[in-house]
């Protein structure tokens, strides 16, 4: 394995130090609504209340087929293993995305949210994996038991995660980790890494907001893609698109998003995450594709589990925009991109 090379932040993208609340804290330096205690507790009463028809393993689902070990040089790949986690085979290098394959959301294994499919690939059949990027700590995005795996399997491999996740992650076995800021830049094997805003939180047991959040824009010189983590609709995707380049695939949250009085600061619904697409790639010069994520694999919210992908695809035609250019994979499916 190549040694980490650490490159100096661009003079265009010093980090902005509103998004820091005190030492060892982190807060979104946008004016959003933080839920008072009486908002979390009727939350929960409507959660309860869910009526949701859709019923566990009826998504689509088929067998992955990854390049093993690697996909060619100039190739990229895309694996859904479900919500947030993907493979993406850059190039010659395999890189992993919010890793969890635990059957619930949750720190403990009897309660909290049930996966609706399983995942979409062993793990253990991963090829050898070279990154993992972490958006951020919450339980649907980074699960302990995966990571305490994945150390075993795959020792080698490069952490990069916002800023205050490195004690936990080497708790949990990772050994190479890279902590980042907003607007941080790494390369590592060959990829161009930039840690990028999100409108979100973080927060495991009662700890809040004492890790950074992020996104992920990633570069070689085949491709640029932009792994946009978790977000409610912030001002700042122009500014991402500015400082990073054209993004030619950008994986969009799309799921979690009801009611919209409890989760719009954090988490975007199918019609902003368009917009945000369109805000994104307005002035790319060739076509990008968008593919959706954070839906389908556990019941968080309280809209139908089958309605992101029907909003998101509605969305997208009255926005005029290609079909071919949104991915909605199945759970496991292993799809090739090209830049068009």
């Amino acid at each position: 394995m190549a040694p980490l090379t650490v490159v100096p932040t661009p003079v265009n993208a010093v980090p902005d130090p509103t998004h820091h609340d005190g030492p060892g804290l982190f807060r979104n330096p946008w004016k959003i609504h933080n839920p008072r205690l009486a908002e979390l507790w009727r939350f929960a009463r409507e959660s309860r209340r869910d009526t949701d028809p859709t019923r566990p393993g009826s998504f689509a689902s088929t067998e992955s087929k990854p390049a093993i070990p690697r996909a060619k040089a100039d190739e990229l790949s895309v694996t859904w293993v479900g919500h947030s986690t993907f493979l993406i085979q850059t190039g010659n290098r395999n890189v992993l995305t919010d890793p969890v394959w635990g059957k619930r959301a949750s720190p403990v294994p009897i309660a909290g949210p049930r996966r609706y499919m399983p995942p979409g690939m062993p793990l253990t059949d991963l090829p050898p994996i070279d990154v993992v990027l972490v958006s951020h700590n919450h339980y649907d995005h980074l699960d302990a038991r995966t990571v305490r795996r994945l150390s075993e399997l795959h020792p080698d491999a490069e952490w990069l995660a916002p800023l205050g996740l490195e004690r936990l992650l080497a708790r949990l076995g990772a050994t190479r980790i890279t902590e980042a800021d907003w607007w941080h830049q790494e390369t590592v094997h060959g990829l161009t890494m930039t840690a990028v805003p999100a409108q979100h939180f973080s927060g495991r047991g009662f700890k809040r907001n004492q890790s950074l959040w992020c996104g992920w824009v990633v570069s070689d010189r085949h491709c640029t893609w932009y792994f946009v983590g978790d977000t409610g609709w912030f001002p700042e995707f122009g500014e991402v698109a500015k400082r990073t380049g054209p993004s030619d695939l950008i994986f969009m949250p799309i799921g979690a998003y009801e009611p919209r009085w409890f989760m719009a600061p954090v988490h975007v619904n199918p019609e902003e995450a368009v917009e945000a697409f369109r805000q994104l790639t307005q002035n790319n010069a060739r076509p990008a594709t968008m593919v959706a994520m954070h839906w389908g694999t556990f019941k968080l919210t309280t809209e139908p589990m089958n309605e992101p992908p029907i909003r998101t695809r509605t969305a997208w035609q009255e926005a005029g925009l290609a079909d071919d250019c949104l991915w909605i994979l199945a759970h496991g499916e292993t799809r090739w991109f090209s830049p068009h």
